[in-house]
């Protein structure tokens, strides 16, 4: 945006057109979307528009950039993290009291041994 911005203003001052440069930061600033208010609003606030240098906008401009989308790459991430398994069971019936006693213990021993896989993924950074 500010390479186009610079193109335009350059192409109009060859045309003897100039503008202060505290009108370039304030169409700047009045041609962020809305969800840049929060930011406008505060650097209107907080700084002299009249003498803050068009470099200095763009830097604050671009450190908010960054600082949101790093915000949504950690929403994302935690959104992934969220994600909830769900194992579906079914029963089969046995006629032999011996073969439900062994599979009673092999369901036992599968269950410690997923704990155990979950824990060391957690442990490892899910890798």
């Amino acid at each position: 945006m500010f390479t186009r911005f610079t193109n335009i203003i350059n192409a109009l001052q060859s045309l003897d057109k100039t503008f202060s440069n505290s009108d370039l930061v304030r169409k700047i600033l009045r041609c962020l979307p809305r969800s840049w208010m929060p930011k406008v609003t505060a650097i209107e606030e907080a700084k002299n528009l009249s003498i803050l240098p068009l470099e200095d906008l763009l830097g604050s401009l671009m450190t908010y950039e960054l600082t949101m989308q790093k915000r949504v790459e950690d929403e994302e991430k935690e959104r992934r993290k969220k994600k909830v398994v769900a194992l579906k069971s079914s029963e089969i019936k046995n006629s032999d009291n011996d073969e439900d006693d062994f599979d009673d213990e092999d369901l036992a021993l599968f269950t410690r041994k997923f704990k155990r896989f979950l824990a060391n993924k957690k442990k490892f950074g899910g890798k």
